[in-house]
């Protein structure tokens, strides 16, 4: 599709006012949750010598930050997210800075992990950005899932973007740089992301204790994401570090950057153009064909490892693997959306990042296991065993994704006063059936 077609279909989508704010303040503060990882890493390993303590005071974090992440979620989908929002990024920036000063005082390392642990009330903006969305296109299917798309992107840009920066300040500047700059530029995001009020959607009306739901996790459509997305996280974790092993047992080390990037870059330009197609099938249907495919593509770069193929080959079979991670994403966050009602919309949201980040760690722990005992490229059997799983997952709960279609969202309130169905009593309308228009129909191919 030529650019010029692109930058139309999606320039549609910000026709909204107030969309352009809300998603360029969201994308700094998400730029600086990809930073949070590498600055902190970087940071220990240069003050304390230790990799060993780096990873493990990183992982405790992201452990945390998967506990509390659906915690705060459940906050914003019951007083709304700007009033969770402020005190959730000040109160972030607290343990954050306590960190650095801790490093450069020499406290001790259970300080350290405990600095990391409190740093995990930061709200989750991409599932913010994905609420506000669904909001603005409430009873338009088609724009939702362009929106969905085009926040994938945005996640992967983040993903390529934030590494290279951290490193960039903190080998330039000073090892602390790049986790200062990663607290800045998360609590100005998230205060700034905060204050475009007028895209934020509407609290639900309060419940009675009597009438209130429990965890969006009692949807069994909801289980099924969740487990998948851990297992697609393995993947991400399991590919970062089984190529960076192999790029080094190549002698080419410096170059796993750019290939990690070139995975990201074929996610990015897949969930851009993904989101062009019209949806006509069911959101669950969708979202089988999308494992699958993720599932066939992640054996070209095991076939190319175990090949013991170059650079070169290895870059064009990992850019060509990260085009199937992005719609595998874009259409179960689509599903999320499907199945909860609004008032549940963050925290099912978080609860699917929690799984993903879960997954992360879990992958890349076992695949710097594989890379210490085996030979260079056995590693990408990892992503594609994780590949697999996701797919068998989403198999085995098929009938808990099928015949859910997009929801329209009925006006502030209505829902929680019990005026409108739902998932949890039934699906409010069917699959969806063409697309709906944005002053003009969003593209011709279809899904």
């Amino acid at each position: 599709m030529p650019p010029r077609a692109l930058l139309t279909s999606y320039r549609r989508l910000f026709a909204a006012p107030g969309a352009v704010a809300f998603t360029l303040a969201g994308l700094i503060g998400r730029l600086a949750l990809s930073m949070y990882g590498v600055s902190l890493v970087v940071l220990l390993s240069e003050r304390r010598g230790s990799y060993g303590l780096a990873g493990a005071v990183s992982a405790v974090g992201l452990v945390t930050g998967a506990i509390g992440m659906p915690l705060i979620g459940r906050l914003v989908d019951r007083y709304g997210q700007a009033r969770v929002t402020v005190p959730a990024a000040l109160y972030s920036a607290v343990p954050m800075a306590a960190l650095l000063l801790c490093v450069h005082l020499g406290a001790p390392g259970w300080a350290l992990f405990l600095c990391s642990a409190a740093c995990s009330a930061m709200p989750n903006l991409g599932g913010m950005a994905r609420s506000r969305w669904a909001h603005l296109h409430r009873d338009d299917p088609a724009a939702r899932h362009l929106a969905n798309s085009f926040e994938q992107a945005l996640d992967e840009l983040c993903f390529m973007a934030g590494p290279v920066l951290a490193m960039l300040l903190c080998t330039t500047l000073a090892p602390e740089a790049g986790l200062l700059a990663t607290g800045v530029l998360g609590t100005v995001g998230a205060l700034l992301f905060a204050a475009q009020r007028r895209t934020e959607p509407p609290p639900p009306v309060r419940e009675s204790a009597e009438r209130r739901h429990g965890s969006p996790l009692r949807e069994p459509g909801l289980r099924v994401l969740v487990l998948t997305f851990l297992a697609t996280g393995m993947v991400f974790g399991a590919t970062e570090i089984t190529t960076v092993a192999y790029a080094d047992a190549l002698g080419h080390k410096a170059s796993a950057g750019l290939l990690l990037a070139l995975v990201a870059g074929g996610s990015c330009v897949a969930g851009l153009l993904f989101g062009l197609l019209t949806p006509r099938r069911a959101p669950g249907t969708r979202f089988l064909l999308c494992a699958t495919a993720m599932a066939s593509v992640l054996l070209l770069p095991l076939a190319a490892g175990l090949g013991g193929a170059g650079l070169g080959v290895l870059g064009a079979v990992l850019f060509t693997a990260g085009t199937a991670t992005a719609p595998t994403m874009v259409t179960g966050m689509t599903l999320v959306q499907a199945l909860l009602p609004r008032r549940q919309f963050n925290e099912g949201m978080a609860m699917a990042v929690s799984g993903i980040v879960v997954g992360i760690s879990a992958g890349a722990a076992l695949a710097g296991t594989v890379a210490e005992h085996a030979a260079p490229g056995t590693g990408y059997a990892l992503p594609a065993s994780a590949a697999g799983l996701a797919l068998l997952i989403a198999l085995a709960g098929r009938r808990h994704l099928a015949g859910h279609g997009t929801r329209v969202e009925p006006p502030a309130g209505e829902e929680a006063n019990g005026l409108v169905g739902g998932p949890m009593g039934g699906p409010v309308d069917g699959t969806v059936n063409g697309p709906a228009e944005i002053g003009e129909p969003i593209v011709s191919p279809t899904l």
